[in-house]
């Protein structure tokens, strides 16, 4: 009995590959498609010229000298949180506590600035600060790890509980040591000497008198030095090795437990840095919206950089533009800062979507026949 099993009108393949600038071209066609659909939504809300509401969004972001460094200030935070989890993402680990591991690496730093800013040498005061904050982290991120290595917990809820113990522990802290009784906030630390602060003039002839240079020359060089680990190191390997498949892990002789503990380490460790780099470098305070949610964005700035330490800079600075952004276009065209999201959003999506086409493709049944797009 003959088959009569109709073929599908379309059915979606996997493309075994894609030419470079064919991919750069799908993408850029994405970008210019979004922009186009954010234009028409910007008209629909505004009635106003979307080419204004650009303006306003550069404008907002990096109009000035000081809001240029405000915008790259930002955008070394996120990246260094995003460089933080991309290890564990890499191996399959679903860190999903760098807000936590930030926020402990945060109290470190101001204790040490609280109790020693008057006391000690600024150099000693320094080293014992990113101390104290890379422990803080690495502890946090290695508690979990340590449960998935030997009783195969479910690592995504672990880390997310304990983010809401790390805001615990910062609303403790901020009641300990608040400025003024009953205000719940411990108001800016060492304000008048400045003690513990990262410059923001330094080099001021070629920076300028006010920059956050210190901090993005530093996750500049921690960019290189992730890459460089990722990339040509026995630890990168192994962490893709143990990403790919366990079992092929331990078949080439790779010990996971310690992988895991070891990668985990390093991730609770950049992410107690950064902390430090919110309350020393940009802060100078601590409270429970102190890691602004960079957390989980930092996922997706590592998904969309599959990983790349270096595109991670791009998506970094595209989210944080258009953030900071948003308050110009609040008081320019009476908006609110959910516009910026809306269309971030936008461009987000069709920038996911791109990648759907440069991964799969449509193959269409004509005639019986089959044709691919």
């Amino acid at each position: 009995m003959p088959n009569r099993t109709k073929e599908p009108f379309i059915r979606i393949i996997k493309r075994d590959s894609m030419p470079f600038a064919k991919r750069v071209l799908v993408r850029v066609l994405a970008i210019l498609a979004s922009l186009l659909v954010s234009a028409v939504f910007i008209f629909i809300i505004t009635r106003s010229n979307p080419a204004d509401v650009y303006r306003s969004l550069v404008d907002g972001a990096i109009g000035t000298g000081r809001r240029t460094w405000n915008t790259l200030r930002d955008t070394s935070i996120l990246l260094a949180t995003a460089l933080a989890i991309t290890p564990a993402f890499k191996m399959r680990f679903w860190n999903i506590g760098a807000e936590g591991q930030i926020l402990v690496g945060g109290i470190a730093t101001a204790a040490i600035m609280r109790y020693w800013g008057n006391s000690v040498h600024p150099l000693v005061m320094f080293a014992a600060m990113v101390i104290v904050s890379v422990l803080a982290g690495l502890v946090w991120g290695i508690i979990p790890a340590f449960f998935k290595a030997h009783w195969n917990t479910n690592e995504t809820l672990f880390t997310l509980m304990m983010n809401y113990i790390a805001i615990q522990l910062t609303a403790f802290f901020s009641i300990v040591w608040e400025a003024k009784k009953g205000s719940g906030t411990i108001g800016t630390i060492n304000q008048k000497t400045q003690a513990g602060w990262i410059s923001t003039g330094f080099l001021p002839d070629i920076f300028g008198k006010f920059n956050y240079s210190i901090n993005v020359i530093i996750i500049l060089a921690l960019t290189i030095a992730m890459f460089i680990y990722l990339t040509y190191t026995k630890h990168g390997y192994e962490i893709s090795v143990v990403g790919q498949s366990e079992n092929t892990a331990r078949y080439a002789g790779i010990h996971v437990k310690t992988v895991i503990l070891r990668t985990m380490a390093l991730s609770g460790a950049i992410c107690g840095f950064t902390g430090f780099l919110l309350v020393s470098g940009s802060s100078h305070t601590i409270s429970t919206n102190t890691a602004g949610g960079r957390g989980f964005t930092a996922i997706i700035v590592s998904w969309l950089a599959k990983f790349n330490p270096f595109i991670m800079i791009l998506i970094s600075f595209f989210l944080v533009f258009m953030g900071n952004g948003a308050t110009q276009i609040a008081s320019e065209f009476q908006l609110n800062e959910s516009a910026s999201e809306v269309i971030t959003g936008i461009i987000l999506f069709f920038i996911l979507g791109s990648e759907f086409f440069i991964n799969f493709k449509p193959v269409f049944r004509r005639n019986g026949k089959e044709s691919a797009a």
